[in-house]
């Protein structure tokens, strides 16, 4: 997972705001950070500036425990796993392996490893497209094990040093993550409690429940650091990890305040002494050139690495060693909390994205729209007319809206356009790159361009008059990805209707999934 060389990364990255990320709720503010609240005053823009960059060069000088790997970089996981290379670097070395050997073994065992995982919002995410992210280095240096260790009185194979490698990335790993989530608490929310850049209540919307994760990796670290032995050696990793997983619970309440904390957040960038403030942070060396949100971000991201930690683990573990019981059973639960998780997370989403809604027409209140459960994606999409649209597939419903104009204050909000379209009677049609068809449909279509891309058509023959949209998506990425979801969501409701009151007639046009469609109807 760490590696000494840091290079700049091409990674998949979300767009700006069009794209909001996952829905939270909650509201706890860390509970010995309240001694500023309530002490609004004017202050002088310039004096703003000058106050937040004396804050910063304090953190700076300060004695906060920034050791030198976090200053190099890291940003949340962001690469996929790679699995573990069987090459001849590592198994051709030497058999048994011999004490001076120990540390370029270390190395290219460590070279083979990684374990980093997409930074992907969980399950219920907006719709994203590819584009480059910046170039600046997104790794840290740090020590291997082999690195800590100066002689051992017994040979250990390779397969046991590739081992004791992984369960020191662990280690490592939580303590990096403790020391970044106390650079947030220092770093961004005091000082901003204290300069009145945001209110007490507006940073515990946005920084949620993230305090009291740290004592839970503290109490992890512990433990871990408490099984190496006298040669720095853990024998069983499998118990304490099981002990400690149930505590992961906690993460629930996190994550599902992260879609309104990342919807405060993005709006109170729009105050210039908010994104004053922190365009201060993100360029000072602590940050090591990561916003804020990639730091709140983090817990999420360390979440889905330990299964795959564990699974390391368990690829290096001997068939007669005591942990090759138990690591399966700590990987089944570390993903039922994880499955748990996404359950509640998307939950949450649904409901922060149901309260901003607007509806012109009572009629547009469809029972759908209240009876789903989770989103499968959300994202702009253009109409026909070039227009922008903000859309949602709900689980039970297609919902098209255009953004309303809000003040700084006010909850973000979505004016539903036409009638919401309910899945089980919904009718999909892909519409191949080329020239507009001769029907006229797209005559117009979208500005700009004779010929139309990435564009597919949604209809519906439900309860009231038929209606059609031909929607455009900014590449044929985003396109793949509406119709994937649009096809599962499609499915999955026509079986659900059809359990709960069978109707032959949701079935008569399942080909249409092919998207196949020869129903002409006029585009709005």
């Amino acid at each position: 997972m760490r590696e000494e060389n840091m290079e700049p990364e091409e990674t998949e990255v979300d767009s700006p705001p069009s794209w909001s990320p996952v829905s939270r709720d909650r509201l706890l503010t860390c509970a010995n950070l309240s001694d500023y609240a309530g002490k609004k005053r004017k202050q002088d823009p310039s004096s703003d500036a000058e106050n937040s960059a004396r804050i910063l060069e304090d953190c700076e000088d300060d004695d906060f425990p920034i050791s030198d790997h976090i200053q190099d970089s890291e940003g949340p996981c962001n690469k996929r796993v790679k699995p573990v290379d069987k090459s001849a670097s590592v198994t051709g070395i030497i058999t048994p392996v011999k004490t001076p050997a120990l540390k370029r073994l270390g190395q290219s065992i460590q070279r083979s490893i990684s374990f980093r995982t997409e930074a992907r919002p969980l399950p219920p995410m907006p719709i994203r497209t590819r584009q480059k992210a910046s170039s600046f280095p997104r790794r840290r240096s740090s020590q291997l094990w082999s690195d800590t260790v100066d002689s051992l009185s017994h040979e250990l194979s390779t397969k046991e040093i590739k081992r004791q490698e992984v369960i020191y990335e662990l280690t490592q790993g939580e303590k990096q993550l403790i020391e970044d989530l106390s650079l947030v608490k220092k770093v961004y929310y005091e000082p901003m409690l204290k300069l009145d850049i945001m209110t007490e209540s507006e940073l515990g919307q946005i920084f949620g429940t993230l305090d009291s994760l740290i004592p839970l990796h503290e109490d992890l670290l512990a433990r871990l650091e408490g099984l190496r032995g006298a040669e720095k050696t853990v024998q069983e990793v499998g118990p304490t990890m099981m002990d400690w997983f149930p505590c992961l619970e906690a993460y629930i309440t996190y994550c599902c305040n992260q879609v309104g904390a990342k919807a405060l957040l993005d709006q109170k960038k729009q105050d210039r002494r908010v994104e004053q403030f922190l365009r201060l942070c993100q360029e000072s060396s602590f940050s090591r050139k990561l916003d804020l949100w990639n730091f709140l971000d983090l817990p999420r991201s360390r979440l889905v690495k330990y299964p795959l930690l564990l699974k390391e683990i368990q690829k290096s573990t001997p068939p007669d060693h005591p942990d090759e019981e138990v690591l399966p059973l700590a990987m089944d639960l570390i993903q039922r909390i994880i499955t748990e998780v996404n359950l509640k997370t998307g939950e949450a989403e649904c409901q922060f994205y149901r309260r901003g809604l607007c509806y012109s027409e009572d009629s547009q209140r469809v029972s759908e729209i209240q009876a789903s459960r989770f989103l499968y994606c959300h994202g702009e999409l253009k109409s026909t007319k070039g227009q922008k649209l903000h859309v949602f597939l709900f689980e039970l419903v297609l919902v098209l809206t255009r953004p309303v104009a809000q003040d700084r204050e006010g909850p973000v909000q979505f004016q539903v356009y036409r009638q919401p379209l309910p899945a089980a009677h919904l009718h999909l049609e892909d519409l191949p790159d080329g020239e507009p068809s001769s029907s006229g449909s797209f005559r117009g279509a979208f500005t700009g361009n004779d010929k139309m891309k990435n564009c597919f058509r949604v209809s519906t023959t439900g309860r009231s008059k038929s209606q059609s949209h031909s929607l455009q998506a900014n590449d044929s990425f985003n396109k793949q990805q509406w119709i994937s979801c649009l096809r599962q969501a499609m499915v999955q409701s026509r079986d659900r209707q059809a359990q709960t009151s069978p109707d032959p007639a949701l079935y008569n046009n399942i080909a249409e999934l092919n998207l196949n469609s020869d129903v002409e109807m006029p585009d709005t």
